[in-house]
């Protein structure tokens, strides 16, 4: 069985390195998104078909994808730069936009003219998700795009503390941008860089020695062909990723049980959640992997890193729709 921990921390500590976090530099390479969310109410069902009808009250619009870890980082006091892919559309103009209005550097943000930025819409009714519908390119971005994106980060790395890979498998991490990444950091910041990847599952390939990686335990499973259902199969699986991947640890997203630090030193942490509710569990990723970031990067060791990361979700998961957490939030979950 694993330690436990996150019932047994200084809070205090944890206070002052989230004080630290607008110090931090986090670059965020990966899929950019625009999330939709139509809400509305439903009181019949459709003659036409046996479905609800939905009575359309509000849309909202939230960066979605990389451009929500950015979000999320952002809101915890940092100034992340973005590295990512949108059409020459509308939905990519709003995208430059919010993200300008965050005081928030697009350099890193690449057109492609034939490629749609990607829109996830989905309607909600009584906090339900209804269904969800998506306009998107599956397709790899163009080497020449590839080479703008690796030229924006060796831009920037020598003032990076770390680099968050944000895969959804819309086209932008493939095997040739992981091996220039990692080519970029071997080379010209030795190991001052730290790389996490958020994953996704037929992707597992490309995410070889890296700092960390943080798939759910459903993609952690994909990855080892085993269902992951109780303690003996959770240990399997992070030490089998740990050896496969050669990273230096896994962090096994599990919802409501918490999560599970794997060290490549052989320790193994199991972080209860403190959730208090689950209402959406969009994003919780996403605030995941930035917020463990920022804590490494602040000077954090990892086990305190994941506890902080589990704060963090714990707020998230208790709000309808993609959502961030402040700093003043996060001090707060500790404290009490």
């Amino acid at each position: 069985m694993p330690d436990s921990a996150g019932r047994h921390y200084e809070g205090d500590l944890l206070k002052k390195y989230v004080d630290r976090f607008p110090q931090a530099r986090i670059l965020v390479i990966g899929d950019i998104i625009m999330d939709k969310y139509v809400w509305g109410g439903v009181s019949r069902i459709s003659p036409e078909a046996p479905v609800p009808v939905v009575e359309v009250k509000r849309e909202t619009k939230m960066l979605g994808g990389a451009a929500n870890v950015i979000h999320n980082i952002a809101s915890l006091g940092a100034a992340p730069i973005l590295c990512g892919v949108i059409g020459q559309d509308h939905v990519g103009d709003e995208i430059l936009q919010k993200i300008n209005d965050m005081g928030l550097s697009t350099e890193g943000i690449i057109v492609e003219n034939r490629r749609p930025t990607c829109i996830k819409t989905r309607v909600v009714a009584q906090n339900q998700q209804v269904v969800r519908f998506d306009r998107e390119s599956l397709s790899n971005i163009m080497p020449e795009t590839i080479q703008k994106l690796l030229d924006v980060i060796g831009d920037n790395l020598d003032e990076l503390d770390g680099i968050i890979v944000s895969d959804y498998g819309k086209g932008v991490i493939s095997g040739q941008l992981m091996k220039g990444l990692r080519d970029l950091v071997q080379f010209s910041a030795g190991e001052s860089v730290v790389v996490a990847v958020d994953p996704k599952t037929n992707n597992f390939e490309y995410y070889q020695c890296v700092d960390v990686i943080t798939p759910n335990h459903y993609e952690a499973g994909a990855f080892c062909r085993f269902e992951i259902v109780d303690d003996k199969t959770l240990l399997q699986a992070g030490r089998l990723m740990l050896s496969r991947l050669n990273s230096r640890s896994v962090l096994i997203t599990q919802g409501k049980d918490g999560m599970t630090l794997f060290e490549n030193n052989g320790e193994i942490t199991h972080i209860p959640t403190i959730a208090k509710n689950v209402f959406d569990v969009t994003g919780a990723g996403d605030t995941v992997i930035g917020t463990f970031s920022l804590g490494l990067a602040a000077g954090l060791a990892p086990k305190l890193a994941a506890i902080l990361s589990n704060f963090a979700a714990g707020i998230v998961v208790g709000e309808v729709g993609t959502s961030t957490v402040s700093a003043e939030q996060l001090k707060k979950a500790i404290g009490e």
